[in-house]
């Protein structure tokens, strides 16, 4: 079955469609996309992944057409993000 495995950077996309078997897993499918290899900085001990924008374990299964995301960790705190942008609209 077709599935695609994303990851971004600020600078840099990558979104690769691979070819996994039938009750294939997420890692199973980042396995087969060759990111890891290309970010050697993944850590899959800490790292976050998803599909459609939904949280899910490395060995959760996959059906036809999804697309497993890797997160970036957050590095800003969202709620004082939100909070700045709101005071800048105020000015």
């Amino acid at each position: 079955m077709k599935v695609s495995v994303t990851y971004a950077l600020p600078d840099r996309q990558s979104w690769v469609d691979v070819e996994v078997p039938e009750q294939a897993t997420v890692r199973d499918a980042i396995e087969a996309s060759g990111l890891a290899r290309v970010y050697p900085v993944l850590d899959f001990s800490t790292q976050k992944v998803g599909i459609f924008g939904k949280t899910v374990s490395l060995e959760s299964r996959l059906e036809p057409g999804q697309r497993v995301e890797i997160y970036r960790p957050i590095t800003a705190d969202p709620k004082l993000l939100r909070r700045a942008g709101a005071e800048d609209d105020i000015d």
